[in-house]
């Protein structure tokens, strides 16, 4: 195939282009460099400020002292746990009930429609919340992180709208030979619908992996602390841990100043443990995720 040849406009076009989104790119990219170099530099130097473009006096004890935190490991699991399950469930139940509002036979379907994009826009507030997921025995309950996400009135707009614009006459040949709504959903809806679903698991797992205020109202067994909570905790108590470890240092004991955690290390430590995660998942979910917004976004 001959390639077509470029004028001079559209040189200077793609040159602008590749110039802008390159230097968009690295503005983005920047502040995550700036935090991996401050955790993994010497921290004297860290808390001076003296760490810009190099690591300098590397080391990794910043993030051996995160992995002792008390509770880590449990919170970890606690955390993947509610993320892998509450995304399948967000998801899952999100697209059938985005599916069941475009069928014209569903009863009253816009009455429920409306009734759930209203909860976007208004809420009782967190008192009644509370009482509610009391009453409901969702204190100390692992199911609290889990139950009430189940059904995303944002990304339940989104489903809807994408299932809207794919054929009537794929799901007609299917009734036609006795397909039910599930056995449609399951195998001509969900198939034709990933780059939407793909967005949806983007937008569950990052809600999930981030949430921690529901652990702050409904948890005080600490077997249930989610990673987030617990590393809030950690960075509240930045400043007297590293107050108590530079006072080791003035007593004389055998301590490395370079490497004493330090107010400014243990936040930039933290902030990459949050971030890291959910920065080696996305990835695999980008090439669907621009596809999923604009189809999902736009009817017809």
């Amino acid at each position: 195939m001959k390639r077509k040849k470029l004028s001079p406009k559209d040189v200077i076009f793609n040159i602008f282009n590749y110039a802008f989104f390159g230097f968009f790119t690295l503005i983005c990219v920047l502040p995550f460099y700036y935090l991996f170099i401050n955790t993994i530099s010497d921290n004297d130097l860290v808390a001076k400020g003296l760490i810009v473009w190099l690591p300098k006096g590397i080391h990794f004890d910043n993030y051996l002292e995160i992995l002792k935190i008390n509770g880590f490991g449990s919170a970890v699991i606690v955390t993947l746990a509610r993320t892998v399950i509450g995304t399948i469930c967000s998801t899952v139940g999100t697209s059938f009930l985005g599916y069941a509002l475009t069928r014209k036979e569903l009863w009253l379907r816009k009455v429920w429609y409306r009734f759930v994009v209203i909860t976007m826009y208004f809420n009782a507030g967190i008192i009644p919340w509370f009482i509610t997921m009391k009453n409901l025995h969702l204190t100390n309950n692992f199911l609290a992180y889990i139950l009430p996400g189940i059904v995303s009135p944002f990304s339940l707009m989104l489903f809807k709208t994408y299932c809207e614009s794919i054929p009537d006459s794929m799901e007609e040949s299917a009734e036609l030979d006795g397909a039910g709504y599930l056995i449609r959903y399951t195998r001509i809806i969900v198939p034709l619908s990933k780059p939407i679903l793909a967005t949806l698991v983007i937008f569950s797992a990052v809600g999930n992996w981030n949430s921690f205020m529901d652990t702050v109202f409904l948890m005080t067994d600490s077997r249930l602390f989610t990673l987030q909570y617990v590393l809030y905790q950690y960075l509240n108590e930045a400043s007297s841990l590293a107050d108590m470890l530079m006072s080791m240092a003035s007593e004389g004991l055998l301590v490395d100043v370079s490497k004493l955690l330090t107010p400014t290390s243990i936040k930039m430590t933290v902030s990459m443990v949050v971030v890291i995660p959910i920065l080696c998942v996305y990835p695999f979910f980008q090439k669907y995720f621009v596809g999923g917004i604009m189809i999902g976004a736009v009817k017809g």
